[in-house]
């Protein structure tokens, strides 16, 4: 059985229950909400669903302006779009916003299953290339939550990895700290700036070389940090 967390956001009783029960059948666990505002604080509360299915007609916000939200706060939820239209602009403006993939109703629950399925499969093997890196002379095994420098064993909290593993899902990009906050500890965690400046200290003095002139995980002044492997010069 997987442990996947699947989000329902549907406002049509009858297809809410029939997709509830076809993704609990398939061994999803399942949530749902029944209008866009519901369905936007929930994709975003922790613990954070590893998938939302989102439906286009939603009562207050629809769901392009959940999915626009969404992608603010974090740009690798997995959303699949449901809709009852099916004009190519609808499908090309709900990718353009970042959906994953477009589902058209009237559609079969074997075809929605496989798409949840490919989806997610997607993800795991996404994780799994990532689950031993190295980062300059530090080796990094997330599966095993340990982190080394050569023989040396560096102590490592969940926190700190699950940062870490944020910034290489990014990597090369510059992110802000609200942005790092809300992908890390969540948009519900009440924490501030300095709470990402005291983990991104702790980090550093773990993969650089000096910590006080850090070329790895850098400040952008006024921006946030910006994450590379590479040593910037």
């Amino acid at each position: 059985m997987t442990e996947e967390l699947v989000l329902v956001v549907e406002d049509d009783p009858t297809m809410r229950l029939g997709l509830q029960k076809a993704l609990r059948s398939a061994g999803y666990r399942v949530e749902v909400a029944r209008d866009g505002t519901e369905g936007l604080a929930r994709a975003l509360a922790a613990p954070r669903p590893d998938l939302v299915l989102l439906d286009v007609m939603l009562p207050g916000r629809n769901g392009y302006e959940v999915l626009e939200e969404i992608r603010l706060v974090d740009p690798e939820l997995i959303v699949l779009m449901l809709t009852a239209k099916g004009e190519e602009r609808d499908k090309v403006r709900g990718l353009g916003l970042g959906a994953d993939d477009y589902v058209t109703k009237p559609f079969g629950v074997a075809e929605l299953l496989a798409r949840v399925a490919a989806a997610l499969r997607r993800r795991r093997l996404q994780d799994r290339e990532t689950e031993t890196v190295t980062i300059g002379a530090v080796t990094v095994d997330f599966g095993a939550h340990r982190m080394r420098r050569g023989a040396v064993e560096l102590e490592c909290t969940a926190l700190e990895l699950r940062l870490l593993r944020f910034l290489l899902r990014h990597e090369g990009s510059l992110v802000s700290r609200q942005r790092i906050l809300d992908g890390v500890w969540g948009a519900d965690y009440f924490g501030t700036d300095r709470t990402v400046d005291n983990f991104v200290n702790r980090l550093r003095t773990k993969l650089e070389d000096d910590p006080q002139a850090p070329r790895l995980l850098v400040t952008v002044r006024g921006a946030g940090y910006r994450f590379s492997r590479r040593p910037e010069s």
